[in-house]
């Protein structure tokens, strides 16, 4: 069964997924005091609210994965160069 299938039906949200994953959620809620409804709930939560408040552009990503490479200088923009597609052979 795909971890990826969800069913939305007015209120309530039907997410199938794979027994393993469901253990996991339970000892996880277990931890927390918590059933295992309110911990998918409160997992949810928190990736929803997180990710939209701590967005950061691709460029400022981009920069941080590779500040410790050993670039010393700032790469060049190219701007007005026309954009050629890649031509794959077929």
């Amino acid at each position: 069964m795909s971890s990826a299938e969800i069913v939305q039906s007015s209120e309530e949200l039907v997410i199938k997924l794979d027994h393993d994953v469901i253990e996991n959620l339970r000892q996880r809620a277990s931890s927390h005091g918590r059933s295992l409804d309110e911990e998918v709930r409160e997992i949810l939560r928190e990736v929803g609210t997180s990710e939209s408040s701590t967005s950061v552009g691709l460029g400022t990503r981009l920069a941080a994965r590779f500040r410790d490479i050993g670039l010393k200088e700032d790469i060049p923009e190219l701007r007005g160069y026309p954009v050629v597609p890649f031509e794959f052979d077929p």
